[in-house]
């Protein structure tokens, strides 16, 4: 497979404010960046970018994916991260090949020169995401976080959460002070009190619920709820696209049943990710899943993330999203297959 070069080092320093330093996995991801994808004698390797939530997570559980991708001649590397930014940045170091983020780190990547496409898409859940206090916190509404410290992911679903709550309530980011934070640490900061708020996705909100008993603000309820993306980098989905249209079948598939079965579904991968199955359900229930290709209406939704994050002054240069959506009649069979 190629190698993309890396983007300039003067783009790259804009991104280091929303990317941030590799963690623990990406290095150990890194170590995938020699898998052979073209040879036909060779094992063919996909490797794939999960977080704790999401239908990846369910996939790797099942093992279905792993059967669905035998007979085209791969095996599958998983990688764990802990917020799409992370996970999109071991992309554009071609460490992984697939992976799900939410909305706003595609736009943060596409802003920095980071080749990849969007190939696929979920609905996201109003109530999966929001803003957290602590149960003794005086703040009552949106409007109480004006000039409180705020610890986020920058160029997570959280930050895109953030922006549109305040603007509702009539603010500016620049009323409250965001503290940047990846989600283990951000929790940190949220129960020693260094931080106010904490905006966050399950499954560490439903965490924060259940074992902080951190009460809600705003979700995004009443606001305009983004979707969340599957992204590849370009080379794979154009030289793959039989690969990426078996994996968006199995989601799909996948999605249909955890829909229907979301007990069954805590109960299968509580065990994989080391959380209360009661938690897990909690979570599961708050996903409405629906895998879809990337319409003209789902692009023009996230052209409107990508444009608050313009106006907002958090990414340096406005992108055109259908620059990065990928359209192939084989991922569109696949996901209209009974």
């Amino acid at each position: 497979m190629t190698r993309h070069a890396r983007f300039p080092l003067h783009v790259a320093a804009a991104l280091l404010t929303a990317f941030t330093t590799f963690t623990t996995v990406n290095a150990t991801a890194q170590s995938g960046g020699n898998d052979n994808h073209n040879g036909s004698d060779a094992a063919k390797v996909l490797r794939i970018g999960y977080q704790k939530s999401g239908l990846l997570a369910i996939l790797k559980a099942q093992g279905s994916l792993d059967e669905r991708l035998k007979p085209l001649g791969y095996s599958i590397k998983w990688f764990e991260f802990p917020a799409g930014p992370q996970l999109l940045e071991a992309l554009n170091a071609n460490s992984v090949d697939f992976g799900y983020t939410g909305a706003p780190p595609p736009v943060f990547a596409q802003a920095g020169g980071v080749n990849f496409v969007y190939v696929g898409a979920e609905p996201s859940g109003e109530h999966a995401e929001a803003i957290l206090v602590r149960s003794d916190s005086t703040l009552r509404n949106v409007a109480d976080l004006k000039g409180k410290r705020i610890a986020l992911q920058k160029g997570s679903s959280s930050n895109y959460l953030l922006l549109e709550a305040l603007k509702k309530t009539g603010l500016r980011y620049e009323d409250v002070r965001p503290v940047y934070l990846a989600p283990a640490d951000a929790r940190a900061a949220f129960e020693s009190g260094s931080v106010d708020a904490w905006v966050i996705w399950d499954p560490y909100y439903a965490s924060a619920q259940q074992a902080l008993k951190a009460r809600t603000l705003a979700d995004y309820a009443g606001l305009n709820g983004p979707y969340n993306f599957y992204e590849a980098t370009r080379d794979f989905a154009r030289q793959h696209p039989e690969v990426v249209g078996a994996i968006l079948g199995q989601l799909r598939a996948a999605g249909l049943w955890v829909n229907a079965h979301p007990v069954e579904t805590a109960a299968l991968i509580a065990p994989k990710v080391g959380l209360d199955p009661k938690l897990v359900e909690t979570w599961v229930r708050r996903y409405p899943y629906g895998t879809t290709v990337v319409t003209e209406d789902i692009a023009r939704s996230q052209q409107g993330v990508a444009d608050a994050f313009y106006g907002a002054h958090l990414i340096p240069q406005k992108i055109v999203v259908k620059d990065a959506v990928w359209q192939n009649p084989v991922a569109t069979a696949a996901l209209a297959a009974k």
